[in-house]
């Protein structure tokens, strides 16, 4: 009952609520990566030493106690495909738990040699932040660190988009959503709207959230008429047509940079060894009594007792943050709060956008 979520989390609001009801988890599988992204403050090659990985049989559990609470679910990393039983966990919620939808999030490219996954999901949503492979390679790292780390990387980047140019075809035929996310660098900016003219010729929708710094938007994009160019330009270039997957409020939050209301507690993040994020990764990793890793998911026999102790032990979720605009909390918040909004995106694009979490 999707719908009955949204409208019971808006009746919450009318009421000065702001700890919202779940409509998505986010369960990231694996936190080891095999790429060195310079954005990246979570994840990474470099961190792998520390990275974690449950087992099938525990991340089945996760994913139970997940379901009693929650009927949309994304899975992703680190590198969700270098967890060995990812194929057989995204079968088991499909098939068994019946999650109403399932998504992946990628980098893509490990992707060529998973092609039955497809099959599977409802969404996938892989990384490119530029079709320009020299940015793209600067970006990223190399995937195969005994060779070159240049040529390498340069080659890891075209195989990318060769092999999104393969999929993207593949829809209709399999029944999932192909979407790509990009964050805008100050490296990735020049070659932006290469990258909308890429997916529109390949029928793919696109969406953004700029680079972060500690949560802010990186100092030189925040400061550049370039980026608020761009963003101007995003606006426009939707209302031509393009397959731009963000909401006017949220492209206009992007522009203005302007404090919003956030509702962190509508998309969870739960860790591969079953902890759960409360209310948000960026107040988990300040520390202190607004945020952490209150419950692990394995030690509680429903998602109503995770909840419970969550809530008791950080209280309600703060009504406003201004340390973040990535799409992720930026975009289902929005939506939340702007019904209309919602309701005219979920038409325009056939995605629910208070269930888009790229990030």
């Amino acid at each position: 009952m999707p719908h009955f979520t949204y409208a019971r989390n808006f009746l919450r609001l009318k009421q000065n609520q702001r700890t919202l009801a779940p409509r998505l988890a986010i369960y990231y599988i694996t936190t080891y990566c095999n790429l060195n992204c310079t954005y990246c403050e979570d994840f990474g090659a470099r961190r792998n030493a520390n990275a974690v990985t449950s087992t099938l049989e525990d991340s089945k559990k996760i994913l139970q106690i997940i379901r009693d609470g929650v009927d949309n679910l994304w899975i992703t990393g680190g590198e969700p495909l270098l967890a060995p039983h990812l194929l057989d966990l995204l079968n088991y919620a499909k098939q068994d738990l019946r999650f109403r939808e399932l998504s992946l999030i990628s980098n893509g490219t490990l992707l060529s040699q998973n092609l039955g996954l497809l099959r599977v999901v409802d969404r996938l949503i892989l990384s490119l932040d530029s079709v320009d492979t020299s940015a793209l390679a600067s970006l990223s790292g190399a995937l195969h660190p005994k060779e070159d780390a240049t040529q390498s990387s340069l080659k890891q980047s075209q195989n990318l988009i060769n092999t999104i140019e393969e999929i993207a075809p593949l829809q209709k035929k399999d029944n999932f959503k192909l979407i790509l996310n990009a964050v805008i660098t100050p490296e990735t900016l020049p070659d932006m709207d290469n990258l909308i003219d890429f997916c529109a010729k390949n029928k793919i929708w696109l969406s953004f959230s700029p680079q972060a710094v500690n949560n802010w938007i990186h100092f030189d994009l925040a400061t550049s008429p370039t980026y608020s160019q761009f963003i101007k330009n995003l606006l426009k270039r939707k209302k031509k047509g393009a397959p731009i997957l963000g909401s006017n409020i949220y492209l206009k939050t992007l522009l203005d940079q302007k404090p919003y209301e956030c509702y962190p507690t509508i998309i969870p993040r739960i860790m591969p060894d079953g902890w759960l994020i409360y209310p948000c990764l960026p107040m988990e990793k300040a520390g202190g009594e607004i945020g952490g890793r209150p419950v692990n998911l394995l030690n509680v026999k429903s998602w109503a007792e995770a909840w419970r102790i969550a809530n008791e032990r950080y209280g309600e979720a703060p009504s406003s943050c201004t340390s973040c605009f990535q799409q992720c909390y930026a975009e289902p918040s929005l939506m939340q709060a702007h019904p209309l909004a919602w309701m005219w995106e979920s038409l325009r694009t056939g995605i629910d956008l208070g269930t888009y979490a790229p990030g």
